[in-house]
């Protein structure tokens, strides 16, 4: 290692635990506007607007002096949850700029260490994308008298639909995406690091050929265009609306670095065989 190295890498090391550390609360936030947004939900169907209309009727007949509790807490509850949403927003800046100076600084190391510093940056996106949620779908209608009211509301990410198959008992379907879009795509991201751990160029090749295999098996790519189609399919009617979340993003940040790491795992590989 030459001095600029020996000054990047511990750099790169704080980036690469920072750059943990706002996913995870970026993580953390979803996981509170989520919440927020079902309890929204639970306090906006049919029943719920019955009960704020007869609370708002007893508070006009009172003058004020029976409150509209119900009204008040779904109030304060909307604003926790637009507060929720602005953090997990600041967070995920956060996660990108610690992203763009990984990648930035990575160019003075070598060839070898940028590619293991960019392999588990991939390993890190990767997680938060398997995490976090990827849609959020409400199902709403206008009822007459009543205004808009919430029929349903659904999170939907990797992880919590494999859950909510196997508890719903599509034990076979759930298996599938679990082998198919969770475990290639970590086995396909460690193998980015265990590369460069390996003594002989020719392992290394074995392992990168294993790799590429793995590679064409993983329904990522499947999982992206069905969610862009759910989220346009959803949001024609006008009692559906799908909202992309974070859990997309991490995932696109996933390809971008994997496909990069990819590159420069080939161009090691071909400079330690020639």
């Amino acid at each position: 290692m030459n001095k600029i190295e020996i000054i990047v890498l511990p750099i790169l090391i704080i980036s690469l635990l920072l750059m943990g550390y706002f996913g995870y609360k970026c993580h953390i936030y979803i996981k509170a506007y989520e919440s927020g947004l079902e309890k929204i939900a639970s306090r906006s169907d049919i029943n719920a607007i019955t009960k704020q209309k007869i609370d708002n009727l007893k508070s006009a007949i009172t003058f004020g002096l029976i409150k509209n509790g119900a009204k008040e807490e779904l109030e304060l509850l909307r604003k926790s949850n637009k507060k929720d949403k602005q953090l997990a927003k600041n967070e995920f800046y956060y996660f990108l700029i610690t992203l763009c100076v990984i990648i930035s600084l990575s160019f003075f190391m070598s060839l070898k260490f940028e590619t293991m510093i960019l392999g588990i940056a991939t390993i890190i996106s990767l997680i938060f994308g398997l995490i976090n949620p990827v849609l959020m779908v409400t199902v709403h209608k206008e009822v007459e008298y009543f205004g808009d009211a919430i029929l349903s509301f659904e999170s939907k990410g990797i992880l919590d639909s494999i859950v909510k198959l196997f508890s719903s008992g599509e034990t076979i379907i759930a298996i599938i995406i679990l082998i198919f879009s969770v475990f290639l795509l970590s086995i396909k991201s460690l193998t980015l690091v265990i590369v460069f751990l390996l003594p002989s160029p020719k392992i290394s090749n074995k392992f990168l050929n294993f790799f590429k295999t793995i590679g064409k098996w993983s329904m990522l790519d499947v999982f992206i265009v069905s969610t862009f189609l759910v989220f346009l399919a959803s949001n024609n009617g006008k009692m559906t609306h799908a909202k992309i979340e974070y859990g997309l993003y991490f995932f696109l940040i996933y390809i971008f670095l994997s496909t990069i790491t990819t590159i420069k795992i080939q161009k090691f590989l071909s400079m330690n065989n020639t």
